[in-house]
């Protein structure tokens, strides 16, 4: 069965609260998420006084995703402080790992916070958590999506008996990812997950990038 994906836009006006702005550096890497991409000109009329920079993306610039933040990597040397359009702190949160300041601005009331330390500090820990189960493990499981788009190469996938050859490997395949599955297989003590990276926010375990470089 062929999928087709339609892109959701926001058609509302985004009014930014002055003050908010009053408190932004200089140079801002602008970004946001695919709906709000479209309202980047009407932003950056109202961030005039600064310097708004925005990278190369896929299909829309300044876009990023929570598993692909390519188009910030871009333009991190060029800002002081990356500015994100949208709501909550899964698409944000890898921004904050390109030691830059992150700002959120909420498009529905204009508003303009700065993304807490202490997320990102909470995150950095559950990966060191998450590293530390993988290296004590004797049985590790591997998960594999036949999802498009998060498709893994086989081969690349099993460089990893090669590197860790004290461990046993146990490969998972499935269109749909439930991690509540996770209790049938009690033998297995750390999973490496090859499909969408965000999967670690539901579950303490570790991206195939993360152990093969």
């Amino acid at each position: 069965m062929k999928s087709v994906f339609i892109e959701a836009r926001y058609n509302g006006k985004i009014f930014i609260d002055p003050e908010s702005i009053s408190k932004l550096p200089h140079q801002i890497g602008l970004v946001g998420t695919a709906q709000f991409t479209g309202c980047f000109d009407e932003i950056k009329k109202q961030l005039q006084q600064k310097k708004v920079v925005i990278g190369k993306g896929r299909p829309n610039d300044g876009q990023i995703l929570g598993c692909d933040v390519s188009s910030a990597e871009k333009i991190k040397n060029q800002i002081d402080a990356f500015l994100y359009v949208g709501t909550g702190h899964f698409h944000p949160l890898m921004l904050g790992l390109l030691d830059k300041d992150v700002f959120l601005l909420n498009p529905f009331d204009g508003r303009i916070k700065k993304l807490e330390k202490e997320v990102i500090e909470n995150y950095k820990k559950r990966k060191k958590g998450a590293m530390i189960k993988f290296l004590a493990a004797r049985n590790v499981g591997i998960l594999v999506s036949t999802k498009e788009g998060q498709k893994y190469s086989l081969n690349k996938i099993e460089a990893i008996e090669k590197k860790y050859k004290d461990k046993k490997f146990y490969y998972f395949i499935a269109d749909n990812i439930d991690i509540k599955q996770f209790e049938n297989f009690r033998f297995i003590e750390a999973w490496v997950n090859t499909a969408c990276p965000r999967l670690e926010e539901d579950c303490l375990l570790l991206n195939i990038k993360d152990i093969i470089i």
